[in-house]
């Protein structure tokens, strides 16, 4: 395994990467202060559980059906433009959602699922451009600390969009806010005319759809201890997802909470992710993440758990807040870590391939987990969801304790890399 990219790097590749990060930062600032406006527009209007989760499955099906297929492309054509279009196309739907609530009352509710299901289209693209885009711009040394810049960027987006949306949701129509995501457009489009990405050697070979995803599922599948890993991983989304969407409904019906504080929660969860990615942005340079990421698990899984067995009132919710801002913590540990291993585990030319296995096997068991949590969430409390996600949590964490491929996997990687070490470049 070798991942020889260096020799190709951009002159001045950190501020190649920074323009490239301000695109992302700019664009995902405007599009998720629209998600979170369609959250709460739906959770205002129905107040039901299975609403939300079915808002979510919608939003979550492309990732799990197009994602094998999605890699293929990705690595085969070429990256920007693959960038610019979806982002073009997100921006149109938002227009159609907008003259739509325009001319009508309210916003037909099988027109606001088509724009998730879109979004959640766009995004199954995006993800693995993104992904398979950062080893061909930075250094390998400075893989793992990028991740944590990108999740720090992530985390900011989460920090001002919720304050930002609440705030707009009260005073903007919402027809009139949903063209954010067109503003966001413009941003990410425009900067991402400044940016180099290199070309990698894949790009512009047949396209083989059925015969590329299979090729990435069994690299992935190979590298056994990785591939334990994500079994894992897919356990947990399996657990995490559905309960991530009925955060809104936890806050507002069982602590009898405001919107504003259905986004208070949104951004004290991301405060807590983005000083976790602060810390892996600084200091990532383990010579075992999985010991981090064991860490992940079971801060996640306890602070989600207690979060569950809280009051349901506002001094519950204050202890909710506090939970929160540890869970966030600890999440980067686990995305951005895992996803640093993957990208070093790989050459550029089929990483598109395995992220679109992969990023499918982690989201195909969340939408499996909301066709049940809605009704089951309805009948039993939302609040004995939190209980039931935070000990199934905790038990991932014991699983690649238990599992010894996945427990040394970071220490056998660390190992071939050292063996395959390329020399960081100068910059000019």
């Amino acid at each position: 395994m070798k991942n020889n990219v260096s020799s190709s790097l951009p002159n001045n590749w950190r501020r190649n990467l920074y323009i490239f990060l301000s695109g992302q930062f700019l664009s995902g600032i405007t599009s998720m202060v629209v998600q979170y406006s369609i959250i709460w527009y739906l959770t205002k209007v129905t107040g039901s559980a299975t609403i939300l989760s079915f808002a979510t499955l919608l939003g979550m099906i492309p990732m799990v059906v197009l994602s094998p297929f999605v890699g293929p492309i990705v690595d085969r054509r070429n990256k920007k433009f693959l960038l610019i279009i979806t982002d073009i196309i997100v921006a149109l739907f938002a227009l159609i959602l907008s003259i739509s609530g325009t001319i009508s009352p309210e916003f037909p509710l099988w027109l606001v699922f088509v724009s998730l299901f879109i979004r959640s289209v766009a995004q199954t693209f995006q993800m693995p451009i993104i992904q398979s885009i950062l080893p061909t711009m930075v250094p390998e040394a400075e893989l793992t600390k990028v991740n944590g810049q990108l999740g720090m960027i992530q985390s900011a987006n989460y920090i001002i969009a919720p304050a930002l949306g609440a705030f707009l949701f009260a005073i903007v129509p919402m027809n009139l806010l949903i063209l954010f995501d067109v503003l966001g457009a413009i941003f990410g489009v425009g900067l991402l005319f400044f940016v180099v990405i290199p070309r990698i050697s894949a790009e512009n070979e047949k396209i083989q759809i059925w015969a590329d995803s299979k090729f990435g599922l069994q690299k992935l599948v190979a590298n056994k201890g990785l591939w334990y890993i994500t079994l894992i991983g897919s356990f947990f989304m399996l657990l995490f997802m559905p309960v991530a969407s009925l955060y809104p409904l936890m806050t507002m019906e069982y602590f009898q909470g405001t919107v504003g504080q259905a986004g208070l929660i949104e951004v004290v969860y991301s405060v807590g992710a983005l000083l976790g990615g602060l810390v892996i942005g600084l200091f990532g340079n383990w010579k075992n993440r999985i010991i981090p990421i064991l860490a992940s698990f079971v801060v996640v899984g306890v602070t989600t758990g207690l979060s569950g067995i809280l009051p349901g009132d506002q001094k519950g919710f204050i202890w909710f807040v506090v939970l929160n801002a540890i869970a966030g913590f600890a999440m980067p540990y686990l995305e951005t870590l895992l996803m640093a291993m993957i990208q070093q585990s790989y050459e550029p030319k089929y990483l598109g391939r395995v992220l679109g296995v992969f990023n499918s096997l982690m989201s195909v068991t969340g939408p499996v987990g909301l066709i049940f949590t809605g009704p089951i969430a309805d009948g039993i409390g939302v609040e004995k969801m939190f209980i039931i996600t935070g000990i199934g949590t905790f038990l991932c964490g014991i699983a690649i304790v238990l599992i010894p491929k996945a427990r040394d996997y970071d220490l056998s990687l660390q190992k071939k890399l050292a063996k395959n070490k390329i020399e960081v470049p100068t910059e000019e």
